[in-house]
């Protein structure tokens, strides 16, 4: 099994707007949702509320699936295959990157009292599709 990113595919990492992020649902069933991401130093890195389904499935069952798809060329994938390390980011100090990137504020789509957790792939097979 690759570990490595061709460089083929790498600006999909590092230009992408989305992941599509595959978890294990409580039933076993995989659920999937759109995210931002941030990729540095070699890693995807997520910001995530952890009131979220998404959430609660990492922290049960750490494996998931990042899927990154060309805008320009659909038929152009990269899948990153994984398990997730999970940092508190209870003061957003992670989030800030995420913020950059879109120029967004994350903690504007957080309730109340809710708390954000910093989401690492650690990277354990590379599947890619086109040129």
């Amino acid at each position: 099994m690759s570990t490595t990113i061709p460089a083929s595919h790498l600006d999909l990492l590092e230009n992408g707007q989305i992941v599509i992020l595959g978890t294990n649902g409580p039933d076993g069933q995989p659920e999937i949702t759109a995210l931002w991401y941030v990729y540095a130093d070699g890693q995807v890195h997520m910001s995530i509320n952890d009131a979220r389904q998404k959430a609660k499935n990492l922290a049960r069952d750490p494996r998931a699936s990042a899927f990154f798809v060309d805008s320009q060329n659909p038929y152009r994938t990269l899948e990153l295959r994984g398990t997730v390390t999970i940092t508190p980011d209870p003061d957003y100090t992670f989030a800030v990157a995420v913020n950059a990137k879109y120029h967004a504020d994350v903690s504007q789509m957080d309730k109340a009292g809710e708390s954000r957790s910093w989401v690492t792939l650690n990277v354990e097979k590379v599947l890619v599709f086109g040129k």
